[in-house]
């Protein structure tokens, strides 16, 4: 379900891309209907108390500053993307995503390569090249993605706070500009929100979008095998590798080649994630 919903987001946009609603004004609505539904998960999870405690901490509050600039980072460029007919290219930032995770435990975790590490960051980079030749320029709309979800788990992985409750004060963060600027749109004439019922109910969409996948991620995370979420997690890049086929989206030889050394190095990482499973499971 979590990885569907992810896979599926792009479809939530589109209607609003159809209202000629601007990248940023759906970011803004995102961030405040995140908060909403984020602010429902934790009173049910009876987690606000402690989430409230982390504004209290100014270290701890400065951190979780720079990791919802992080997220709202990858938020913006992904709707820009889905938005402007480069979903495909978005696809390429979530299979990258898990490579450059690995990449980075290497270089700043001291976490250590295996050969199917290896192999999957070096079929990655060369999916990235070819890439870069089949658009004529660099691919910074999937690199953007996969570097700015890669900083978000840098920063996230080194603060003691609880999946929802670190999401909660993120939201709260870019809740107060994304509200004034919706305000001053919607005040000038330009917003979308009240046109008609149908707007209101597209741009409310975006709220459970974006925390239901990662409210069943931070369920599931601690009971599945690592060998399982290292396969599934290539299902919604897939599913919205797919949604930017099925759109039209320009998709050559090249761009082809590019993709297949991607999903070269994704097999490998997920094998790679299995095997290593298996080696603990043997020896536990």
């Amino acid at each position: 379900m979590c990885y569907g919903v992810w896979g599926f987001a792009p479809l939530a946009y589109l209607p609003l891309k159809a209202i000629d609603a601007g990248a940023l004004e759906i970011m803004a609505h995102r961030s405040v209907w995140a908060l909403l539904w984020t602010t429902g998960l934790v009173i049910l999870t009876k987690q606000l108390p402690e989430a409230l405690s982390y504004f209290a901490k100014p270290k701890l509050a400065l951190m979780l500053l720079l990791s919802s600039v992080m997220i709202a980072i990858n938020w913006g460029v992904f709707v820009w993307a889905v938005t402007n007919q480069h979903t495909m290219e978005t696809s390429l930032g979530y299979y990258l995503n898990p490579l450059i995770n690995m990449a980075v435990g290497a270089a700043f975790f001291r976490e250590r390569l295996d050969i199917y590490g290896k192999i999957a960051i070096g079929m990655a980079v060369v999916g990235v090249g070819v890439q870069a030749l089949a658009l004529g320029h660099i691919p910074y709309i999937g690199l953007t993605i996969a570097l700015s979800f890669a900083a978000y788990g840098i920063i996230r992985k080194q603060l003691v706070v609880t999946a929802l409750g670190g999401l909660f004060v993120e939201c709260v963060f870019l809740f107060v500009p994304s509200i004034i600027y919706l305000w001053w749109f919607e005040a000038t004439g330009q917003g979308h929100f009240f046109d008609a019922p149908s707007n209101a109910f597209w741009f409310f969409v975006t709220g459970p979008v974006t925390v239901l996948p990662l409210a069943l991620f931070s369920f599931v995370a601690r009971r599945l095998a690592l060998s399982t979420m290292g396969f599934i997690q290539f299902i919604a890049p897939t599913i919205s590798f797919c949604i930017g086929l099925f759109q039209g989206e320009l998709f050559t030889p090249l761009r082809a080649l590019s993709f297949a050394f991607i999903w070269g190095g994704a097999l490998i990482f997920a094998f790679g994630a299995w095997r290593r499973f298996r080696a603990i499971k043997a020896t536990s």
